[in-house]
């Protein structure tokens, strides 16, 4: 009969702690490479591979700070020396750390490549152009018809009454419509829905947009004023 109970299980403290304390300084020493792969490639988070006679090492960062360091020997089972997970198996530990020393010097080569690259690039760079002039001249064609719209917005809502309304209609087979809040335009839009706002609360059109829309507006305000005579033509057959 077997004694019981069994022998103790062997202590694994030891061997813990020891595979501790290599990934700790793994990890400080790692965390000084992802820091300045970080400064190099520029961004929030990135990584690089280093290639050596024994594997592949990925490094990758996260804010600057190490995320992982990863070693494929291509030949085995690759094994993350640091991760957010588990820490590695103590024998594929050793086994990555005999090419560590590799792999700090391929980082190490990378960088020296780079060294002096940027040196002869000039930054003798041309006269960056003005839009001043442009800017001008847009918003004072916008502001003209601004003014002409909010003017049209004071007009709708006095006689529609109510807060805010549309007024819609066609010049030459496009469709023009205002939108009102209060006394005040809300918007010009030139071509329906999806259109183009030639008047809105966002970002103005552009400069080839106004110069082709701007002359066929005498048309839009053309149409509202023919809009109005044709009330006041209307008004005008009431009898009391």
């Amino acid at each position: 009969m077997t004694d019981w109970p069994p022998a103790d299980p062997a202590d694994a403290t030891a061997v813990a702690e020891r595979r501790d304390e290599l990934v700790a300084a793994v990890r400080d020493h790692a965390g000084q490479i992802a820091y300045q792969l970080a400064r190099l490639q520029g961004g929030d988070y990135g990584q690089a591979t280093v290639e050596t006679d024994g594997g592949e090492w990925t490094v990758k960062y996260e804010g600057g700070d190490l995320e992982y360091l990863r070693y494929d020997p291509g030949r085995g089972t690759e094994v993350y020396v640091i991760s957010t997970k588990q820490p590695p198996e103590p024998d594929a530990l050793a086994d990555a750390l005999v090419d560590y020393p590799a792999f700090v010097e391929g980082f190490r080569d990378y960088v020296d490549s780079l060294d002096g690259v940027l040196d002869d690039v000039a930054t003798d760079f041309p006269v960056v152009a003005t839009t001043d002039g442009i800017v001008g001249e847009r918003d004072r064609v916008l502001g003209r018809i601004r003014e002409v719209c909010d003017r049209i917005a004071g007009e709708l809502q006095r006689y529609e009454g109510g807060d805010y309304g549309t007024y819609a209609t066609r010049v030459d087979g496009t469709r023009w419509e205002l939108k009102w809040e209060g006394a005040r335009a809300s918007y010009l839009r030139v071509g329906g829905t999806g259109g183009l706002y030639l008047l809105s609360q966002y970002e103005p059109p552009s400069a080839a947009d106004i110069r082709e829309y701007a002359p066929r507006f005498r048309g839009f305000v053309a149409a509202y004023n023919d809009h109005v005579a044709e009330l006041e033509s209307d008004l005008a057959t009431v009898e009391l």
